[in-house]
């Protein structure tokens, strides 16, 4: 399975991230999810799932930051558009991101679906995992990750990572 997602110079487009217009920012934080295409899946795929995070975070506040979590996506949803985390929530489940956890205590708006690399030190890169599945999995929005880790155990076909640098 090959997973990509479309880049300017090398980089995050900034409609994505830390530089994304204030229409697609909500409690100074960017909303909107990049499109990400995804090729050569299991024939018995049927759904698909996303795991976002920044391991570069652990040094600036502690841990591994979670930025957004999807599961239960149609197979026949090979090319995830821009803003899916939004305007398609319907046709899928998402997970709590970092912002949810007690040590961020963050806005209720903000806690679940995509919020986008805000780095505030340094060019991050963040891994985007996208997994096939062999069926839907028994999640509900606001999961947990590690809620997705044990539910997804024994149903994972196969698995891709790309990774997406994003400017400070």
């Amino acid at each position: 399975m090959k997973i990509s997602v479309p880049l300017t110079n090398g980089l995050l487009a900034d409609e994505y991230g830390k530089y994304a217009p204030a229409d697609l920012m909500l409690a100074d934080h960017p909303i909107k999810s990049f499109p990400i295409e995804i090729n050569d899946a299991p024939a018995d795929t049927k759904t698909f799932a996303i795991v976002f995070i920044d391991y570069d975070s652990t040094p600036v506040c502690g841990f591994t930051w979670i930025h957004w979590l999807a599961a239960n996506i149609p197979s026949s949803m090979t090319s995830i558009p821009a803003n899916a985390s939004r305007q398609l929530k319907d046709q899928f489940v998402q997970g709590n991101n970092s912002n949810a956890g007690a040590l961020v205590n963050g806005n209720p708006a903000i806690t679940s679906g995509y919020v986008g690399p805000q780095p505030p030190d340094k060019t991050h890169h963040y891994t985007l995992r996208v997994y096939a599945l062999d069926d839907q999995l028994p999640l509900n929005n606001h999961y947990w990750l590690n809620d997705f880790i044990h539910a997804a155990e024994g149903h994972i076909l196969d698995q891709a990572e790309f990774d997406i640098p994003s400017r400070a």
